[in-house]
């Protein structure tokens, strides 16, 4: 059953023209130069596909909860889920949601400037403008109440969300939100799966930290548990207006 997602609206994205493209469980919300339906769903059934093939070759890959490890080529989306999942020292699936927004707004940049995709609280950002992410952290009462401004530029870069008390993904923890910051939107979904996982409690936050500061390639974390959160990384925090970025 489709559900409606709360966090979405939470990206401030001016000028830019908003479209919502489904494909099996993917769901994106695309901000783009232009309406570019079309080329997204072919975008996603193209690196769904992939993904789908290898499964279909390699069963085990749907299921690992541990690095996976590489016993031949493989589609270009499968060795950056394996990638990132060995740099966070998780699965390779803890990446699938962050990778296909990925590939899906790489391949848009061939059409448009400017993009930002989100797929299921993963987002992937392309603009010269600076911009707000909020961030949807369930119940907490931090939720919707504050955002990660980032300056925008010439590179890629991506904010990804993990949640053990909210969605479908699957977590071995509590936090209400574990929010990564990367330029990679594969290395920053895995991470904030890792992240996450080590979270019971508001006790576990600063050892969350301590541990997602030893994963390679991520920019900051941004952790929150109930009404306390954590904070670490070059990021500006800022206070949200009402629910919109």
């Amino acid at each position: 059953m489709h559900q409606e997602r709360a966090y979405r609206n939470l990206v401030n994205t001016e000028k830019l023209i908003a479209f919502q493209v489904v494909v099996k469980e993917t769901d994106l919300l695309v901000h783009a130069g232009k309406k570019l339906e079309h080329e997204t769903r072919e975008l996603v059934l193209e690196h769904r596909g992939y993904v789908e093939a290898y499964i279909k070759a390699h069963p085990d890959f749907a299921a690992a909860l541990t690095p996976w490890r590489l016993d031949g080529p493989a589609p270009t989306i499968v060795v950056d889920m394996v990638k990132a999942g060995e740099n966070a020292g998780v699965g390779p699936m803890a990446a699938i949601a962050g990778a296909v927004a990925e590939h899906a707004g790489l391949g848009l940049l061939k059409s448009t400037d400017h993009v930002i995709v989100e797929n299921g609280g993963d987002v992937f950002i392309k603009t010269d403008t600076p911009l707000t992410v909020g961030i949807f952290a369930g119940k907490s009462p931090l939720s919707l109440r504050i955002g990660i401004r980032l300056s925008g530029g010439p590179q890629p870069m991506a904010v990804c969300t993990s949640s053990g008390t909210v969605g479908h993904s699957l977590s071995f923890g509590q936090a209400d939100a574990v929010c990564v910051v990367a330029d990679s939107c594969a290395i920053a979904d895995a991470a904030a799966t890792a992240i996450g996982n080590q979270i019971q409690s508001i006790a576990d936050i600063g050892y969350a930290i301590g541990l997602g500061k030893g994963i390679e390639n991520i920019r900051g974390i941004i952790i929150i548990v109930g009404e306390k959160m954590g904070i670490w990384g070059d990021l500006e925090v800022v206070p949200l207006q009402g629910k919109n970025a």
